[in-house]
């Protein structure tokens, strides 16, 4: 291992004379696990820079991103590598494309594909390079290095078995479909609701449901507006059953009037049978303070 070090402490010996490399020195590696069941972050500091980082959501893959103290690298664009390490002869970099690189914390993020080949790479021993040429043709490199990443990956892939199944952007909207025509939810309309539950008690902020249900022209208005009426129902006593106080369930119910399709066949009719779901944020309503009149004030003091 003390022959991987000093070879990798080489191979910035051979960077462009040009280059300005920044890096953390190889005694003061470390990667830091942070995270909870909405974001899981795997990150390394780079010394007299910023760090960076894997970001992963629950959802989502990862994406990696590079986060800097001080604006040391331009706007533009830079390139993406993963770099191979100095101890395994024969082997080149892996050129995974270019980043726009903007001002602020975060210099950018990258796609989801390219932080996977980066996390490949780590695990085979190469380093994430992100490499930016100005304008006047000033190289600067920002590295990491895959020293103690295989215990830090570890405990990274805990925190990712932990996320939610969907973030809010994701579960904050879904319709509950009918396709047998009828009131009751299938397992594929519970397991869609269950997912909504695990959400909202996850992030008590997440603290209101609108539902709203839906019909097909199959029967006259007033049937079509029960029925929507009913299914709608159905997903509330869904939430209620799940923990969900009815304080929190707005429901409205629309029959035939919204369809999503035309009521032309058989499939089509079937997509309009629904509850359409919407979580949300709601802010509670403060109750102003009761007014306190003269003749109050001095009752009191007499």
């Amino acid at each position: 291992m003390r022959q991987r070090y000093f070879a990798l402490l080489s191979v910035f010996a051979s960077l462009p004379a040009m280059a300005l490399t920044f890096q953390t020195p190889l005694e003061s590696i470390e990667w830091r696990v942070e995270g909870d069941k909405f974001e899981c972050r795997l990150a390394q500091p780079v010394a007299d820079f910023g760090a960076g980082e894997f970001v992963r959501r629950a959802g989502e893959q990862a994406t990696f991103r590079l986060k800097a103290y001080n604006p040391m690298i331009g706007g533009g664009s830079a390139t993406l590598l993963a770099a191979a390490a100095p101890w395994q002869p024969g082997r080149g970099d892996i050129n995974l494309g270019t980043v726009r690189v903007g001002s602020g914390d975060v210099l950018f993020n990258s796609s989801q594909a390219q932080a996977g080949r980066l996390i490949s790479g780590l695990i085979d021993g190469r380093s994430p390079v992100v490499r930016h040429t100005s304008g006047d043709g000033r190289v600067s490199e920002v590295r990491l290095l895959p020293v103690r990443f295989t215990k830090a990956f570890a405990d990274y892939q805990g925190c990712v078995a932990k996320l939610l199944p969907q973030n809010f952007e994701q579960v904050k909207r879904s319709a509950v479909g009918f396709p047998g025509g009828g009131i009751e939810l299938d397992a594929a309309a519970k397991g869609r609701l269950q997912v909504m539950v695990e959400y909202m008690k996850a992030d008590p902020t997440v603290n209101h449901i609108e539902l709203d249900g839906h019909s097909d022209n199959g029967g006259n208005r007033l049937t079509n507006r029960d029925l929507s009426r009913r299914r709608a129902l159905a997903v509330m006593d869904f939430f209620k059953a799940n923990g969900i106080q009815e304080s929190q369930i707005t429901l409205r119910f629309h029959g035939e009037r919204y369809p999503l399709a035309p009521n032309n066949s058989n499939a089509h009719r079937a997509q309009n049978r629904r509850v359409n779901v919407h979580l949300a944020r709601v802010a509670p309503i403060e109750k102003p303070a009761p007014e306190i009149t003269a003749s109050a004030t001095t009752a009191s003091a007499s």
